[in-house]
């Protein structure tokens, strides 16, 4: 392989290996309230209960 392909490949791969990390790092869990997780709850058991009849 020439100088300059192996440079190209180097640079494609550092974008690629670059961009994961970034996602890997910005991915945050939500911090939700108690009564947020509460009215989750209660809106899947109602789409739930939809679903059976």
């Amino acid at each position: 392989m020439e100088t300059t392909h192996i440079i190209i490949l180097a640079i494609a791969l550092g974008i690629i290996v670059s961009g994961i990390l970034l996602l890997k790092q910005s991915a945050k869990k939500f911090k939700l309230t108690d009564e947020q997780l509460k009215k989750i709850k209660e809106r899947n058991e109602a789409l739930e209960k939809e679903d059976q009849d």
